[in-house]
C-alpha cells in the first residue's frame, strides 16, 4: 500500500497539534474511566484497562490523570457515566464506517453524527448493514526501527500474530483478540517500537478513493474526529496519499 493511507494512519500525523493532543486525552479518559468500570481498576486483571493506560502513557498524558480516570470509573471518585454506541455509515465513493462513541446522551450524539454525516455527502445505515465488512482483530502498529520486513514476520509469527501488513513507514501486526495480550507483551520485548495497539475493528477489504470523494471523505473524518463524544472511527477505505496533502 505504499502512497497510500488508512484512517490510523492519516490520525497519527494530525494528532501532532496541540488541540488534536487536547482530544485524544480526552478520549483517552473516557476510555480509561468506562474500561475501570466495566472490569475493574486493576489494569493487569482487566485486558481493556491496560490497553488504554499504555495508549495513555504513549500520548504522554500524566499519572495523575489516568489515576483520576481509573477512580471515576470504580466510582472512588464522582464521575459521568458513559454508554457505548457504533453507529454504521457509508460515506463518499462508496466508504463503509464503523464510528465507535462514548456518549451520555444518546440522542444527542445520533443526532449530531447524523447531521456531519449528512452534511458531508454519506448516511447512516442499519445496524449491521456495514460490520459485517469487518473484524475485530488485535492491532499493533510498529515502528521497524530499522529492521527488515522478514525480520519483523519473524519476530510477529514467533509472538503468535496471525498477519503482518506494510503501511508506509509502519507495519501493522494483526492478531486474533485472544491473542492480543501475549503478542503485545512479546513486541514490547523485541526492537520494535510500538506506536499503538488496540482491539479494533479491521476492513476485510479496501476501497480505492481518490479525487472529489477523498476531499470528501477527509471532511468527513476530520469533522468526526473533532466531535467530543466520537472514540474512534474504522474505514474501509485506501486513500492516495497526494489527496491527503491537498487537504493541508
Amino acid at each position: 500500500m505504499s502512497g497510500h493511507s488508512k484512517w490510523a494512519t492519516i490520525r497519527r500525523k494530525k494528532e501532532k497539534t496541540d488541540a488534536a493532543r487536547g482530544r485524544v486525552f480526552t478520549r483517552l479518559i473516557k476510555e480509561i474511566s468506562v474500561a475501570a468500570r466495566m472490569g475493574g481498576g486493576d489494569a493487569e486483571g482487566n485486558p481493556r484497562l491496560r490497553t488504554a493506560v499504555a495508549a495513555a502513557k504513549a500520548a504522554n498524558m500524566p499519572a495523575a490523570n489516568i489515576d483520576k480516570a481509573i477512580k471515576k470509573g470504580t466510582g472512588e471518585l464522582p464521575g459521568v457515566v458513559y454508554e457505548e454506541i457504533t453507529y454504521e455509515a457509508y460515506a463518499p465513493g462508496g466508504v463503509a464506517l464503523l464510528i465507535k462513541t462514548l456518549t451520555d446522551s444518546k440522542n444527542r450524539t445520533v443526532s449530531e453524527i447524523r447531521h456531519i454525516v449528512t452534511k458531508r455527502g454519506g448516511n447512516l445505515a442499519e445496524t449491521g448493514s456495514v460490520s459485517y465488512m469487518f473484524e475485530r482483530k488485535g492491532l499493533i502498529t510498529v515502528d521497524p526501527k530499522g529492521l527488515s520486513e522478514d525480520s519483523i514476520m519473524e519476530i510477529a509469527l514467533d509472538a503468535g500474530a496471525e498477519d503482518l501488513r506494510s503501511d508506509e513507514d509502519s507495519f501493522d501486526i494483526i492478531t486474533e483478540p485472544n491473542d492480543f495480550e501475549r503478542v503485545r507483551t512479546a513486541v514490547e520485548k523485541s526492537p520494535l517500537g510500538i506506536e499503538s495497539a488496540e482491539i479494533s475493528m479491521v476492513p476485510t477489504a479496501y476501497i480505492p478513493v481518490e479525487g472529489e470523494n477523498a476531499k470528501k471523505l477527509m471532511k468527513l473524518l476530520e469533522d468526526l474526529e473533532e466531535h467530543d463524544d466520537v472514540q474512534n472511527i474504522y474505514g474501509n477505505f485506501d486513500i492516495d496519499e497526494a489527496s491527503i496533502e491537498e487537504e493541508e
